[in-house]
């Protein structure tokens, strides 16, 4: 089967979209004849030498592109030079007779960015797209003011009722993927001839060593993430006050952000403070010990599109707490983890402490939950598992 796949950024050496782009083509090229349209960066291996067994096609990533990093990941400005890109390639490509089977535009996760593939008449895939999740309302005083780049997220719902662009891109689909059910309630106005949800994250392969258990009364909690206050951590650190008459639960935080200072403080004044590391950023071995070394992986996190970490946690038999939204909500069931309802902060935090309560008082139940996590996430996150799941679905919407 020729399948076209279609990223801006592939790259085995990067992190984020351009890591996670670069694991499903690794995955696909192994099992069917693939071609790659993408940029190419200074200094970035030839993504012909990352992929052997694909076709790779790369134009130059524009320079004024990679000014800002943090604005080239967040809004993709480059988006309608690389569409224009791919659109005269594939123009060409059909003129002198070439087909494909299925076109699959992997990337951007975002879904605000128009596809050049809506132009052409083969099938075509869009996703795993994520994002465009709202802030709980009672949450929305506690997270200060956003970046105006970030502040634009809030025309995505006007720009799915009435971009002509964008609708056409998901409507002409064959399929649109969504990293959770909840995309295809965002995208609700729009007439999809059909939805999948599929999680764009995946994992080489479970842990097998043996998990060391917690001394009598302690309990070891973890949380991994970025310093934004959607993540979570301000609520971890809440719900350790409730939990005073158990002083053998403590708290390590990896990851950095404006949020660590702010949690930090509010972990002195609600006398926690002996309870809870900050470690900060981490390198991957050290994040990676840590999940070995700790019980129980609270990511209370309530405007998550996806989830990464959860796969990570769970790749390791960490019974998991989270919220009953966005990602989280769909990766995240009974047999795994405990899910927590978002209403206000002080309700999250309580239901939180509640959780760490119950799986304190429960060694039996935390380690059937992270057996259950290990099972779940084999069962459906491992690459090679993914990417025969993803060609099952190129098999049904080929003409």
């Amino acid at each position: 089967m020729k399948i076209l796949l279609i990223a801006p950024n592939i790259d085995a050496d990067d992190v984020g979209e351009a890591f996670v782009a670069y694991k499903w083509a690794e995955a696909l090229s192994q099992r069917v004849d693939l071609t790659v349209l993408a940029y190419h960066r200074p200094n970035m291996r030839p993504l012909a030498s990352q992929l052997p067994q694909a076709t790779v096609i790369t134009w130059p990533e524009p320079a004024w592109a990679r000014r800002h990093e943090r604005l080239n990941a967040m809004l993709k400005p480059a988006w309608p030079h690389f569409a224009a890109k791919v659109r005269q390639w594939i123009a060409a490509q059909l003129g002198q007779g070439a087909r494909f089977d299925v076109a699959h535009q992997l990337m951007p996760q975002a879904a605000r960015y128009a596809s050049p593939l809506r132009h052409f008449a083969m099938p075509y895939i869009i996703g795993p797209l994520g994002g465009a999740l709202e802030t709980p309302a009672g949450f929305a005083a506690e997270m200060g003011s956003a970046p105006l780049f970030t502040r634009l997220r809030r025309l995505d719902a006007f720009r799915f009722r009435f971009d002509p662009w964008l609708r056409a891109s998901y409507a002409r689909a064959a399929c649109v993927l969504g990293v959770a059910p909840y995309v295809q309630d965002i995208l609700g106005t729009i007439p999809l001839r059909r939805f999948e949800p599929v999680l764009e994250l995946g994992i080489d392969g479970v842990e097998t060593y043996l998990r060391s258990q917690p001394s009598a009364g302690q309990l070891r909690l973890l949380h991994v993430g970025r310093g934004v206050r959607s993540k979570g951590l301000r609520d971890a650190v809440r719900a350790l006050a409730h939990l005073g008459d158990l002083p053998g639960i403590t708290l390590t935080s990896a990851g950095a952000g404006e949020e660590i200072a702010l949690a930090q403080a509010e972990a002195r004044a609600l006398g926690v403070a002996d309870r809870v590391t900050f470690l900060g950023k981490q390198p991957r071995a050290v994040i990676e010990d840590l999940y070995r070394a700790h019980d129980v992986f609270v990511f209370p996190s309530f405007r998550e599109p996806a989830g990464g970490v959860l796969y990570e946690a769970m790749r390791h038999g960490l019974p998991v707490i989270t919220a009953a939204r966005g990602g989280p909500d769909h990766i995240i069931d009974d047999q795994c983890g405990i899910r927590i309802a978002v209403q206000t902060p002080s309700q999250f935090a309580a239901d939180i402490a509640a959780a760490i309560r119950k799986l304190h008082a429960q060694p039996a139940l935390r380690a059937a939950l992270g057996a259950g996590a290990q099972a779940k996430v084999a069962r459906e996150g491992i690459w090679g598992v993914k990417a025969d799941r993803m060609i099952a679905l190129y098999q049904s919407v080929k003409l």
